[in-house]
C-alpha cells in the first residue's frame, strides 16, 4: 500500500494572482480577445435596433489612472433608462419600456488608445420619489487591473444644466467642485468623458 507521504499534498501549481484581467475579458468579451465560437457576438455589444426610439448618441469614455494614463485593459458596463425614462425589464406604473432598446451594454477599452465606445440613446429623466425626477444619466460599472471590486459611478450630460442643478443625487455631493467629475461633454452627437481613478480630478464613485 502506498504511503500517504509519497503523493504531494498540492500537485498543481497555483494560478497567477490577478485582480481583474485578462480573465475578465476572456470571460466577458471572448470575441474581442480573439476567442470565437462562444457567442455569435460579445454580450452587451449592441444596444440598439432600427426601431429603437429616442435620440441616438455615442459615448466615448476613458478610464485614467492616477498619472492620467488611459487604462487599455479597462472594461465598462452601462445601465440606463430609455428615451422616456423607463428601465427595460423593470415594473413601472408609468408604463413599459421600449422593447427595442436593451438598456444595458458592455464594452472593453481599445487596446491601443484606451477609448471605450457605446452606441446608445439619450435617456429620459427617471423618478427619484413620487414628486421628484432625477436628471438624465447613465449608470457605469468599471473593472480593470488593480480594481478588486467593480466601481460604480454615473454619467450626466453637460447640455442638461437645469436638470443637473435640480438632481437630488448630485445635490448630495458635499464637495461641489467634484460634481463636474460626473458630467460628460457634448460634441455633435458624441459625449466624451474621462473617469479618473485617483488624483485631483478623481471621479465620484458610489457605494452600491
Amino acid at each position: 500500500m502506498a504511503n500517504a507521504g509519497d503523493t504531494p499534498l498540492y500537485p498543481h501549481k497555483e494560478s497567477p494572482s490577478q485582480t481583474a484581467g485578462p480573465y475578465v475579458h476572456i470571460g466577458l468579451t471572448p470575441n474581442f480577445c480573439g476567442i470565437e465560437g462562444v457567442y455569435r457576438s460579445d454580450l452587451g455589444g449592441t444596444m440598439l435596433v432600427t426601431e429603437t426610439k429616442g435620440e441616438r448618441i455615442t459615448l466615448e469614455l476613458r478610464v485614467l489612472d492616477g498619472s492620467g494614463t488611459p487604462l487599455r485593459d479597462a472594461l465598462v458596463e452601462i445601465w440606463q433608462a430609455d428615451a422616456d425614462g423607463l428601465y427595460p425589464g423593470a415594473s413601472d406604473p408609468r408604463g413599459e419600456a421600449d422593447p427595442n432598446f436593451a438598456g444595458w451594454g458592455r464594452s472593453p477599452a481599445d487596446a491601443e488608445t484606451g477609448w471605450i465606445r457605446f452606441e446608445t440613446i439619450k435617456p429620459g429623466p427617471v423618478p427619484f420619489s413620487a414628486d421628484r425626477l432625477q436628471a438624465p444619466h447613465i449608470n457605469l460599472w468599471i473593472v480593470a487591473r488593480g480594481i478588486n471590486l467593480g466601481l460604480n459611478t454615473r454619467l450626466y450630460f453637460d447640455d442638461e444644466a437645469a436638470a443637473n442643478t435640480d438632481d437630488p443625487v448630485l445635490a448630495r455631493i458635499e464637495h461641489r467642485d467634484r460634481v463636474k467629475t460626473l458630467i460628460a461633454s457634448r460634441d455633435g452627437d458624441t459625449y466624451r468623458h474621462d473617469i479618473h481613478l485617483q488624483g485631483p480630478n478623481e471621479t465620484v464613485f458610489f457605494d452600491i
